[in-house]
């Protein structure tokens, strides 16, 4: 199968020609693609000006893309871009681009650009529309819908005659082509321009352009559905998602860092030689964004000191002896019940209960339930959508009637009308087993999504199930939502019911080099070492161990890191071996980008400390969800060098 991606501006006699008496023209051209990256742009845009202005016309304006055959993203930008006064867009793209920007657009346009053949691969050119490559690109006549590739029979001098209401007599199910020409041209009072031209002879017998509308239909199918991007990695469930939770023993020693949280880490409120109880507060919040922590387990503290730590290498953390008994401090006692609780006093309970995002940054939950803002609908993030992780689908199945309560009781917090518990598709008894506890429930509604990463992500999981888009730089509560993890929202059912802080959590321990996985409630502060040799240690070579899942995990060194509060996992993977190469420009990382980012750039701008660069494109919008490093057709460490461009935005003055 050939591809057709690249392209080369027409001689300056056939564009004359073409630019009789069309005059007021916005010109717009594509960054080619398929090729060694770097930042400069093309060349053609220029050579058409020149040409431009010899022939005094005017021109309204210019801009320059990056993949214009992605109509997703050239719908949201190209309107804005067109000045008033323009008659004429020309378009300096292949074949993709001006169908793209002819039908976003529904102005006169004029294809500068004949679309040339080469092999390769496809990248955005993964479009609705195609292209023949013919070499001598007919839609300056058309009104930018191609006859070759929109009319079954490839015919290229007007219609046979054989369409019924509109459609095709080959195939029934598509629309003529020449009738939709036809139609576009006289609503653009252009129509007597085609019935003007000779008859065209022409061979556009190269591609069969039926093979690649078919594969990219099969496989667009559902890509637009909720939000935009993202990707569907092997999802490795299978070893864990039917094993239930076990209660893994509390250890002889637990490290509780002080910082298990985004924000300022706790201040310790003990002394080395103090005695402490199973659930006290052993670290003060220093500061608005951050949490306290507690005691997991009842004995002396040995240390104070800075230790390893999994996501930050080293940090302050409390040492704590073991001493077996698991005494309760004197503060762990029930609340009120939930009726009875004020939303004060519950953001209160929160907060003094060390609660945090527990499938993410760990942002303080008391934090999100104080907005300041009305809020519609509070989603519980049951998505799970991080491959080979299985912590919070079994929190689901085993603690149902919790999260239900701890749902309710954020609702009444922000004071939200509705409750949303949005569950992926490949999790069908959790989402039978909610539905069917949350029957009778007013407000509560339990919604399966399609499985696809990053669905958790809080942008994409509001944009699914509210419809609603987060502006860059803004939060959740701007548009009406309040999003928790599910084992989030369990931890706020236990401080309410029982009084215990956030001490224990859900952890999956699994990978193809874990001889037994298994889903354990850990202590906080548990070592990772623990818990994968009750798994049966690390089998064979060349092994990568992540805290986390494969995605979004950070890769250990040691395993003598302890369990904090958002450690939904341990990972134990093939080391990738792979070699970065030469970015090749396909567009697959911004095809896949969930953020509407173009990670392409961030590589270049981060690799030259172009921080301004990397400022301009947006790169504190990034999540670090690693779909364009999953995709990456070079291979490049994206995710990486996005975390350097990031700090050095961070460093800019």
């Amino acid at each position: 199968m050939e591809n057709y991606t690249k392209y080369k501006l027409k001689a300056d006699e056939e564009l004359a020609q073409i630019l009789e008496g069309r005059d007021n023209l916005f010109v717009i051209s594509c960054n080619k693609c398929f090729k060694e990256f770097d930042t400069m742009h093309e060349p053609d845009q220029d050579m058409f000006l020149e040409l431009a202005q010899k022939l005094g016309k005017t021109v309204t304006g210019t801009a320059k893309a990056d993949f214009l055959c992605n109509k997703t993203k050239a719908e949201k930008g190209l309107a804005a871009m067109i000045p008033e006064g323009t008659d004429n867009i020309v378009v300096i793209s292949c074949g993709l681009g001006i169908q793209t920007v002819a039908d976003v657009s529904q102005m006169s346009v004029i294809a500068a650009a004949n679309s040339l053949n080469y092999t390769g691969h496809h990248g955005m050119a993964l479009t609705k529309k195609a292209c023949d490559a013919c070499a001598q690109c007919y839609l300056n006549m058309t009104g930018g819908i191609c006859p070759i590739v929109d009319c079954s029979k490839s015919l290229i001098n007007g219609q046979c005659g054989g369409a019924k209401n509109g459609k095709c007599e080959v195939s029934p199910d598509k629309d003529c082509a020449w009738e939709k020409i036809q139609q576009r041209l006289a609503k653009q009072g252009r129509l007597s321009e085609l019935t003007a031209q000779s008859v065209q002879v022409r061979d556009y017998s190269k591609v069969n352009f039926k093979v690649i509308n078919d594969y990219v239909k099969s496989i667009r199918e559902t890509r637009l559905e909720g939000w935009y991007g993202g990707i569907h990695p092997v999802e490795g469930k299978e070893p864990t998602e039917h094993k239930p939770l076990v209660r893994f023993p509390a250890p002889e020693t637990v490290v509780i860092p002080l910082s298990m949280h985004l924000g300022a880490p706790a201040n310790a409120i003990v002394n080395v030689g103090d005695y402490v109880k199973m659930g006290q507060k052993i670290g003060e919040a220093s500061g608005f964004i951050s949490a306290p922590v507690h005691a997991s387990v009842s004995g002396k503290v040995l240390a104070i000191q800075d230790l390893p730590h999994a996501t930050r290498g080293t940090c302050t953390a409390i040492v704590i002896e073991n001493d077996g008994k698991d005494l309760l401090d004197e503060s762990i006692k029930p609340n009120k019940p939930l009726d009875e609780l004020t939303p004060a006093e519950i953001i209160e309970i929160v907060k003094e209960a060390g609660i945090v995002g527990m499938g993410g940054a760990g942002f303080p939950t008391y934090v999100k339930l104080n907005p300041g803002k009305p809020i519609d609908a509070v989603l519980v993030n049951a998505c799970e959508c991080e491959p080979m992780l299985t912590a919070d689908h079994r929190v689901l199945l085993e603690f149902a009637d919790d999260i239900i309560f701890g749902l309710q009781a954020e609702m009444k917090t922000v004071a939200a009308p509705k409750g949303i518990i949005v569950i992926e598709e490949n999790k069908p008894d959790a989402i039978a087993l909610l539905r069917e506890k949350t029957a009778d429930i007013d407000g509560i509604e339990v919604l399966e999504v399609a499985t696809q990463y990053p669905q958790g992500g809080e942008k994409m999981l509001i944009k699914r199930a509210m419809g609603r888009s987060v502006p860059s730089g803004k939060l959740p509560a701007d548009v009406g939502a309040c999003v928790s993890n599910v084992s989030t929202v369990k931890a706020i059912a236990d401080a309410i019911k029982t009084g215990m802080p956030l001490i224990e959590r859900v952890t999956t321990v699994t990978g193809k080099h874990i001889p037994t996985p298994q889903n354990f409630i850990v202590r906080v502060g548990t070592s990772a070492a623990e818990l994968v040799e009750a798994c049966g240690g690390i089998s064979g070579e060349n092994v990568t161990i992540k805290a986390g899942g494969p995605m979004m995990g950070f890769p250990q060194t040691s395993l003598y890191t302890p369990i904090m509060k958002g450690s939904n996992g341990i990972i134990a993977i093939d080391t990738d071996v792979s070699e970065a190469q030469n970015c090749i420009k396909c567009g697959r990382c911004v095809d896949v980008c969930p953020m509407d980012l173009k990670p392409l750039y961030f590589y270049k701008y981060a690799i030259s400390s172009d921080w301004e660069g990397c400022k301009e494109k947006n790169i504190m919008d990034c999540m670090e969800c690693r779909c364009c490093e999953y995709i990456c057709s070079s291979k490049l460490p994206l995710v990486s060098m996005i975390k350097m461009g990031k700090n050095g935005v961070r460093g800019l003055k």
